[in-house]
């Protein structure tokens, strides 16, 4: 399996430090003036599910029923959020989650970014955050779905189309 070994051996960690007040973790907090918004990832599973429905809306992704996304997110192995936060206030601009087996393979689902956090190296800082807390449970092989638009995001990240041969198949209901 070189292709596992090669995307996780460039440790190119995201560095976290200073936990927040609602559990999460600031994004290069030092130097960090105090009335400017800061950016804070948390895997706390409390997200607002209209709040991150809007976020979806922002990105042009269909509506999908709340019940579902609730139960999508419970389910979930890892969950990856990433908050403005200004004072007292926070606002939901990226999330990610993963679900796995526990043992050895996790896969990355409903990674999103708020457009005006794009192109500014967050969700890289995102990703790389939910590899390190799928790395830190053990978790070797990674894998995710990517709309064709953003192939070329994940590859910057070391993730590859087809390694060794692998073929990914669907089944879906007629």
């Amino acid at each position: 399996m070189v292709f596992w070994k090669k995307l996780f051996s460039n440790s190119d960690a995201v560095t976290t430090s200073e936990t927040t007040e609602f559990g999460g973790e600031l994004l290069n907090s030092e130097n960090q003036d105090a009335s400017q918004p800061q950016i804070v990832f948390s895997t706390e599973r409390d997200i607002d599910f209209y709040e991150l429905e809007e976020l979806c809306d922002r990105v042009g992704w269909a509506r999908r029923p709340l019940r579902k996304v609730k139960k999508a997110i419970e389910h979930s192995f890892l969950v990856v959020s990433m908050w403005e936060v200004q004072g007292k206030k926070r606002r939901l601009i990226g999330f990610a989650r993963a679900t796995s087996d526990h043992a050895f393979n996790a896969t990355i689902w409903d990674v999103v970014v708020d457009p005006k956090f794009q192109s500014r190296g967050l969700g890289k800082a995102m990703m790389k955050y939910a590899i390190s807390q799928l790395r830190s449970a053990d978790i070797s092989n990674i894998t995710l779905f990517a709309d064709p638009q953003v192939v070329k995001f994940y590859q910057r990240l070391g993730f590859i189309l087809d390694p060794e041969g692998i073929k990914g198949m669907f089944w879906y209901p007629d």
